[in-house]
């Protein structure tokens, strides 16, 4: 035993949609999102998010928001501090154990975000939500891993000829869809640049002091 050592605290569980075990876990006051023993998502490294969000909403001023996949939060906050206040937020979630985590363990975090009178809270996946159209100025979609989807398989669609049209007709014109990825996907550009007007790779840090960008961002423009 190390003297000293800070215990990491399993806080939930869950069965992931295929079948992955996914945990909750908090060492030393961070949290950490992990399915099949791989870390998905923490509160160590959230920049990414907070760009995702800039990205998308930059702009300030009264929109309409889709964002698919709560994660912990950050890109929920970030784009609640770019929008106005009668602008509106509408978070699609899979999983309604991320909701319930957000309330309960992460309400410190940003759980209390979802009290916010400018954002609704949709438990169903995001890929069926668009499919309902809706005019949205911005929708990010931060739902998996990357193209190569890693939480759950059906997430794919979304990466797909078909899925990338359903996004792009559920934004306005000069609306914008950002994709968040682990890594680059030079196939994914060529697919983006097929169906939008503007597509751009953006290189993204993990965390504000990263001396590289390990992550990277899609920007579509309808």
């Amino acid at each position: 035993m190390v003297i000293g050592m800070k215990p990491t605290t399993t806080l939930a569980e869950m069965m992931g949609p295929d079948g992955e075990v996914m945990l909750l876990q908090e060492h030393d006051g961070e949290y950490f999102l992990k399915i099949g023993g791989v870390t998905l998502m923490s509160t160590t490294a959230f920049s990414s998010e907070q760009t995702m969000a800039e990205l998308g909403c930059g702009v300030g001023g009264k929109q309409r928001v889709l964002i698919g996949g709560l994660g912990f939060g950050f890109t929920l906050k970030r784009v609640l501090e770019l929008v106005s206040d009668d602008s509106e937020v509408v978070v699609a979630e899979l999983l309604p154990e991320m909701v319930e985590w957000n309330r309960k363990h992460l309400r410190e975090v940003n759980g209390t975000l979802l009290d916010d009178p400018r954002v609704t809270v949709e438990v169903m996946d995001v890929f069926e939500l668009m499919k309902k159209g809706g005019c949205f100025d911005a929708i990010l979609l931060d739902v998996d891993n990357s193209p190569d989807p890693l939480v759950q398989k059906g997430n794919g669609r979304l990466y797909r000829h078909k899925g990338v049209e359903i996004a792009r007709g559920a934004v306005k014109g000069g609306g914008r869809v950002v994709y968040w990825s682990a890594h680059e996907d030079r196939g994914f550009v060529g697919l983006l640049r097929k169906i939008f007007r503007e597509v751009e790779a953006v290189p993204a840090k993990a965390y504000p002091k990263a001396k590289r960008y390990t992550h990277t961002l899609f920007l579509a423009v309808k």
